[in-house]
């Protein structure tokens, strides 16, 4: 699988800088975050390098997400958790240039509140009805 020896991601990945492991195979390894939100925040990252969710080749998704379904379960359970937040950053807040999901243990009432960034509504319906357009038309080139 190809790294970047620059990444830390790909280093870690190649156990060259030490971590917490805490599950592996052969596409994918997670380990704990560094800078947890709570006790129990892992992340899941491929062995091979890419940046982003869409750099992800298509033979690697089914089992990568395979993985995030089993960490989930794994952290809700081993941290006695009431659930957990599962979440990906592409580029912007990505620390790391290597794609990474973030499973962080959840209880009611942790003080953790959802996205932390302000809701910004649509001005119109017109406005919504564009931002579906663009999506729906760049959708379908992609496909």
């Amino acid at each position: 699988m190809a790294s970047e020896p620059a990444c830390k991601f790909c280093q870690i990945g190649g156990h060259a800088l030490p971590s917490y492991i805490v599950f592996e195979d052969s596409i994918s390894l997670a380990f704990l975050d560094n800078r947890p939100l709570f006790p129990g925040h892992v992340l899941l990252i491929p062995k091979q390098h890419v940046e982003t969710l869409a750099d992800l080749p298509a033979e690697l998704i089914r089992g990568f997400f395979r993985n995030v379904q089993l960490l989930a379960q794994a952290v809700e359970q081993g941290m006695r958790a009431e659930g957990t937040f599962v979440a990906i950053n592409n580029r912007v807040s990505q620390s790391v240039p290597h794609l990474h999901v973030h499973i962080v243990p959840r209880k009611k009432k942790d003080g953790l509140r959802g996205f932390f960034w302000p809701r910004n509504a649509y001005k119109d319906e017109e406005q919504m009805k564009e931002a579906r357009e663009v999506i729906r038309s760049a959708a379908g080139k992609a496909i």
